[in-house]
């Protein structure tokens, strides 16, 4: 069972290169994953049970980047990082391993430094496909299009049917 959250949520605007997400808040959950929960598989077992599925294991990218097809939640099963959320005049936040972020389409995220046994399970609701986007002018039309046109997940990716994503987002 995951343990009860603390969450804090970041709301970003546009910055002129990525465009972020008028609407729904980034939420970081931070020390969420209990320790049985933070190897790569029972972090991909616990996001798949709640429907975010078509994961993978690596890390963040070191560029700045986002996706404007679905939304995306990384938890955290190893290390630590320095993320910049929401573009370059984001926010700098330290996540370690249990934190899970939830990441709206459109909301920015770039791997600032990492320690060497950084982990992360990276995954989508509904298993959605995902793009990438990197703040180009001639790709911010289509893509601002595609971001108010992704559907709102039917569940938290940690907590199920019930959950702060939920509370947050509606």
């Amino acid at each position: 069972m995951p343990n009860d959250p603390r969450v804090t949520t970041y709301l970003f605007k546009d910055d002129g290169s990525i465009p972020n997400n008028p609407g729904l808040p980034l939420l970081y959950y931070e020390g969420v994953l209990p320790s049985e929960q933070r190897s790569a598989g029972a972090c991909r077992e616990l996001f798949a049970r709640h429907n975010w599925r078509n994961s993978w294991v690596n890390g963040v990218y070191t560029f700045h980047h986002y996706h404007s097809i679905t939304h995306e939640v990384l938890g955290i099963t190893a290390g630590k990082a320095t993320l910049i959320l929401g573009g370059e005049q984001g926010e700098e936040v330290t996540v370690q391993a249990g934190d899970v972020i939830a990441i709206p389409a459109g909301v920015g995220h770039f791997n600032k430094n990492s320690s060497r046994d950084f982990e992360v399970v990276g995954a989508y609701p509904d298993g959605m496909s995902w793009d990438m986007c990197y703040g180009k002018p001639e790709e911010r039309p289509e893509k601002i299009e595609n971001i108010k046109e992704v559907p709102m997940p039917e569940t938290d990716p940690v907590f199920g049917e019930e959950g702060p994503l939920l509370e947050e987002w509606r």
